[in-house]
């Protein structure tokens, strides 16, 4: 089985390159936010038809369940900056019309994830950087459910739902925005204690 995997940040790329296997893994940097994420996406797949496509790295936490350096696995991808209308188009908040209103995880791929010590649930993706507590509360006043925020996901799954390849996103926790003050969980997350966070991201794809 190949796996593709993609990372948005140097920082991500680096960790996991130290951790996985060249000749099962693709690892690819896609550059932060949704269009890079889906040109890279696209460009893996076209290259090099992997048998499924993960997602890593860091996301922002919601939730009393959620801490820092905890794993989330989406369940559910979504958009939480996208509106194309009324309800009267037939579009919810988040969809892009044409486009499943949530794209789901792989089932194979999700049910070897939940044995891992993971936080199942909604990933929610858009093009900002969530530093303030305002931000984070507009974003879960749509999606009240979600689990993590990130930039990238949700357009690489809306990607792969368009290839029909097999996917799923591990995110690590890097800081709780709504406890949080000008972003300061996320930047001592990478000063202090990001190494070895992708350890599960590590176990999931040598399970598969």
């Amino acid at each position: 089985m190949r796996i593709g995997v993609i990372v948005a940040m140097d920082k991500e790329y680096n960790q996991l390159r130290s951790l996985l296997n060249p000749e099962k893994v693709i690892l690819q940097k896609s550059g932060i936010g949704k269009v890079n994420a889906a040109l890279q996406t696209a460009e893996m797949i076209r290259q090099y038809r992997p048998d499924a496509i993960i997602s890593s790295g860091c996301a922002g936490g919601n939730g009393d369940d959620v801490s820092v350096q905890d794993v989330v696995v989406s369940t559910q991808l979504a958009y939480h900056d996208v509106y194309c209308g009324s309800a009267a188009s037939g579009n919810v908040y988040g969809q892009v019309q044409g486009m499943p209103a949530r794209f789901d995880a792989d089932p194979h791929l999700l049910e070897k994830a939940l044995q891992l010590s993971v936080h199942p649930g909604l990933i929610v993706t858009g093009d900002w950087f969530v530093d303030s507590k305002e931000k984070m509360r507009k974003i879960i006043g749509h999606f009240p459910e979600a689990k993590a925020v990130d930039m990238e996901s949700a357009a690489i799954a809306q990607t792969c739902h368009i290839h029909q390849v097999p996917f799923i996103s591990f995110r690590i926790i890097s800081d709780i925005p709504l406890r949080d003050t000008n972003a300061s969980m996320y930047h001592d997350f990478w000063e202090r204690i990001a190494d070895n966070s992708f350890q599960i991201t590590k176990t999931f794809i040598e399970s598969l």
